[in-house]
């Protein structure tokens, strides 16, 4: 179950980016997650939710946008998403397509508040 490892280096890159100080409390984080990437939302939303307790991020959501598998053909120039992982262009039949998007796993978005008791 490699989602935990992965939980656990989504926390790493939101704490970095965090002000200093205990100020601030992390509403939810959203990361973009390739339909294509090899890591499963419940896993890794579960890896999310324990680690980040006693932490900053305790309580915070973890929010996925799915990002479609999108290739392009070498051959017709095509960019087309698929739904099934069988790589050939859907126009010409050609196996030679580059992948542009649906591997990818980022973090895009962090929302924080003050915490009332720092005020």
């Amino acid at each position: 179950m490699h989602e935990v490892s992965i939980a656990q280096e989504i926390l790493t890159i939101v704490e970095s980016c965090l002000p200093e100080g205990n100020r601030f409390k992390v509403n939810w984080v959203k990361i973009e997650l390739g339909e294509f990437s090899n890591i499963l939302p419940e896993p890794l939303e579960f890896g999310f939710e324990v680690l980040s307790k006693e932490t900053r991020l305790s309580g915070a959501r973890l929010l996925i946008e799915k990002i479609p598998l999108t290739v392009k053909c070498s051959v017709c120039g095509i960019i087309t998403t698929l739904t099934e992982p069988f790589f050939y262009c859907p126009l010409c039949d050609s196996p030679n397509v580059e992948i542009l998007t649906g591997t990818e796993m980022k973090v895009i978005e962090i929302e924080i508040n003050e915490k009332d008791d720092a005020k």
